[in-house]
């Protein structure tokens, strides 16, 4: 089969180009399920792999985390899915990625296409709903924790994973959802996939709260450049209340949240299938709700540009 790989760190050479290898079709053993890769997307953490990571000598790194395809092969231990089923996932960061032919995964964190979406809208979903969905239910434990018109802030709101986090805590949740964004079309946005309220991040938005009178939020998802945010959260966020953070920030100062007992929690979507955590399945689960909500028409894909075909160069 055909693959997109890469054998030099960007941080180690001035050529950004991946480069086409012929490698033997993998086989599925066990959990595994062997994908004809239909369709993949771009993602930050493809970014952060080319450019940190340095293949040994005269090996090769193949990228790419979410796809979405069609089963051809199974392996002897799978249950829940059979050739010819369409299928969407975000993959693992220690295995072959996705910008392959073929490509194969466990189906524990596998589920079926949505159906009304195409491969290339429905490879825009994995990571970031995943991500969204595992902090806001499964870390910040939101359906648990919250009470009536708790406030749920959500810094970044216009980005791939806070769209998602958007759109699930308004359809999931009664939370009232308060969104960060700047440009006029970006908190739009945020309002058209269900924010209640917009505030804009540029300036120090937590004077800006304080001056509104605004109720302090219980719960706060930083999706982004939390170094800068997290100095203003403690003074704006309710005693007892909980923040989730995503990004890697190179320092980050818990102490002032002491005082007001603030619980940090981290997500990384990556955390289960690294590790092959008991509850492995449980991204398969999450996938199949994000499914039923796309064809029930409660959520919508955030692919916005789709291009066809894909080479050396990025498009054919």
């Amino acid at each position: 089969m055909r693959a997109f790989a890469f054998d030099t760190a960007l941080f180690q050479s001035s050529s950004t180009q991946l480069y086409a290898v012929k490698i033997p079709t993998p086989q599925p053993t066990g959990y595994d399920l062997l994908v004809e890769v239909h369709a993949v997307s771009v993602n930050p953490v493809d970014l952060k792999i080319r450019s940190g990571i340095q293949p040994s000598p005269g090996e090769q790194r193949i990228l790419g985390f979410d796809a979405a395809g069609v089963v051809v092969a199974v392996g002897e231990s799978c249950t829940l899915f059979q050739p010819g089923d369409a299928v969407y996932y975000a993959g693992a960061m220690q295995r072959p990625g996705s910008n392959a032919e073929f490509q194969l995964v466990d189906e524990r964190i596998v589920a079926r296409k949505p159906q009304s979406l195409s491969f290339a809208e429905a490879a825009s979903l994995p990571l970031t709903a995943l991500t969204a969905y595992e902090m806001l239910f499964d870390r910040l434990q939101i359906q648990q924790r919250s009470q009536h018109n708790d406030q749920l802030l959500i810094i970044g709101a216009a980005g791939g994973v806070g769209s998602m986090a958007v759109q699930l805590a308004r359809r999931l949740t009664d939370l009232h959802i308060i969104a960060t964004a700047s440009r006029p079309e970006s908190q739009a946005w945020c309002l058209e996939l269900g924010a209640h309220m917009i505030v804009d991040h540029t300036p120090a938005f937590s004077e800006t709260w304080i001056s509104q009178s605004l109720a302090q939020p219980n719960f706060v998802f930083c999706t982004t450049h939390s170094e800068t945010y997290a100095p203003q959260l403690p003074a704006l966020m309710a005693p007892q209340g909980h923040l989730g953070l995503i990004d890697d920030p190179q320092i980050f100062d818990i102490i002032p949240f002491k005082q007001k007992s603030i619980s940090i929690h981290w997500e990384f979507m990556f955390t289960r299938t690294m590790y092959t955590t008991p509850d492995i399945q449980r991204q398969q689960t999450i996938l199949s709700e994000v499914a039923a909500l796309v064809d029930e028409g409660k959520i919508r894909h955030t692919a916005t540009r789709i291009i066809e075909g894909f080479n050396e160069s990025g498009s054919s």
